[in-house]
């Protein structure tokens, strides 16, 4: 009897950890907004100091200057969560042209899920996969395209670490890999609660 005694206990020790790691997740839901880009540039400059924060040309330099691409998601966003699924929201076409915001919704589960978005020539398939690392929460999604010189399909990851630095501020750590050829990059994004 002891020995089942210690096993159940065991089993019952392992469940309480689960449950609370569940419990614990940080919840990313709301209307977020980027933190504006810092607005003292060097004399001829183009905002090169919002580049460094990685705050600039979120969505292909919309905000002037030269920057880089942000979290990529474009500010404001609208973030959804429940215990399945994560989907993040924005609109990336100007009002008149009369598009809908872009929706990518990603699985808690771990398993593989795919957004399609019609972007330039056609639609874009984009499959991802989600982690959480302690109380972070990582979007690897790869994205497939043609290379420009040869026509062969290639493909590119990009890894989103969100997490939460209060209730209010969202930290989104946008890891590219390298296309064509060029370094990988990784940027910082600071979002906060509408």
């Amino acid at each position: 009897m002891g020995l089942m005694a210690s096993v159940v206990s065991a089993a019952a020790v392992g469940l309480l950890a689960v449950n609370m790691t569940a419990q614990t997740r940080p919840d990313f839901s709301g209307r977020w907004a980027s933190e504006p880009a810092p607005t003292a540039a060097a004399p001829g400059g183009g905002g090169q100091a919002g580049a460094a924060r990685g705050e600039i040309g979120q969505r292909g330099g919309a905000r002037g200057g030269v920057g880089d691409m942000g979290s990529g998601w474009g500010s404001p966003i609208t973030i959804t969560q429940d215990a399945s699924r994560l989907t993040v929201e924005y609109a990336f076409f100007a009002r008149g042209d009369m598009q809908p915001p872009l929706r990518f919704v990603y699985a808690l589960d771990g398993s593989e899920t795919k957004n399609s978005v019609m972007m330039g020539r056609g639609i874009q398939v984009q499959l991802s996969m989600v982690a959480w690392q302690g109380d972070k929460l990582v979007i690897t999604t790869i994205h497939s395209f043609e290379n420009p010189a040869s026509g062969q399909p290639m493909k590119t990851e990009v890894k989103h670490m969100l997490s939460l630095e209060s209730a209010t501020s969202l930290i989104v750590e946008t890891t590219r890999s390298g296309v064509l050829g060029g370094p990988p990059s990784t940027t910082k994004t600071v979002y906060r609660k509408n």
